[in-house]
């Protein structure tokens, strides 16, 4: 089974096991997502999507059932591949992911390249995700997303039934069952519970997904109680606004501007569009003195 096949399993299995019903009601979920997010279904006839759906299912039936015959002959250790739970959901064990390296801990900003940046000493610059690498986890994050790596120090291999994970509205808590807690507070902000999801990594680590209910701030910590980050020094990839409709991206750039000039003390795009018009005004109307008009 190649790396490739398998990159999107973690995430595939916290979604699967999110339906208690099993594999008809995850398989109904992809059907609602195509039917509702794209024009899979309206965008060819329905023989069309019928066959694409028969060649997808047939391939991979004719892969499992090669793969049973394997397992029967001994060929193939069946208790390292897959097994299935209680509602016929796959489960992956064994897993043969690299486990994830850990980094250096960010560190407070220490010198300023002028005075306006004069607020950000003593803040954590962001690490290569635009988020904070701490002692006992660290996270990244996207407009859209945050990403928690929770390292497990045990002396046992790590199954799922030993972690502890609560994602709250505003809250989270992560912890090895029967031993204090890794992570327990207050988050920075709101996140949608029914989207956020956990999974356990080479049963060394827990990664977390939350999903942001504001999709138009950057966070600057995780946990109320943690050091704030730089927002300043946030780095965002032009690939992800790019993954944006026109509209959305619009708004999200003008948000991201408006964000940095505040923090430099200067204009926000409304602002400026106030002076465009008083100038205009101005303009029109040179005998009225504006000496003393100010903005709110």
């Amino acid at each position: 089974m190649s790396i490739e096949e398998e990159k999107f399993d973690g995430l595939l299995l916290a979604i699967a096991e999110k339906h208690k019903d099993g594999v008809p009601q995850f398989l109904n979920t992809i059907a609602s997502f195509l039917r509702r997010k794209t024009d899979f279904f309206t965008g060819a006839s329905q023989s069309q999507w019928e066959s694409l759906l028969l060649n997808v299912f047939h391939k991979q039936s004719d892969l499992a059932v090669k793969m049973c015959s394997a397992q029967k002959e001994g060929h193939i250790d069946k208790d390292t591949d897959v097994v299935k739970n209680s509602n016929n959901i796959p489960k992956k064990q064994n897993s043969d992911e690299e486990s994830i390296p850990e980094a250096e801990p960010s560190k407070p900003i220490n010198d300023i390249e002028d005075d306006s940046e004069k607020d950000e000493i003593g803040k954590l610059k962001p690490n290569a995700g635009n988020g904070c690498t701490l002692d006992k986890y660290s996270w990244t994050q996207t407009l859209q997303d945050v990403e928690v790596k929770v390292p497990l120090k045990a002396s046992f291999t790590v199954k799922a039934r030993d972690i502890s994970v609560t994602i709250g509205k505003s809250s989270i808590f992560v912890a090895l069952k029967n031993q204090e807690p890794i992570i327990n507070g207050t988050l920075c902000a709101e996140v949608k519970q029914e989207d956020s999801l956990w999974q356990l990594v080479d049963n060394k680590t827990v990664v977390i997904t939350l999903e942001k209910v504001n999709k138009m701030n950057w966070w600057d910590r995780l946990i109320t109680t943690d050091l704030p980050i730089s927002t300043r020094k946030i780095n965002p990839e032009p690939s992800k606004l790019s993954d944006l409709d026109g509209e959305t991206r619009s708004l999200v750039e003008k948000m991201m501007y408006d964000q940095r000039q505040k923090e430099l003390g200067l204009p926000t795009s409304e602002d400026k569009k106030k002076m465009d018009i008083l100038e205009k005004f101005k303009t029109q109307h040179p005998e009225m003195d504006f000496s003393n008009c100010k903005f709110n």
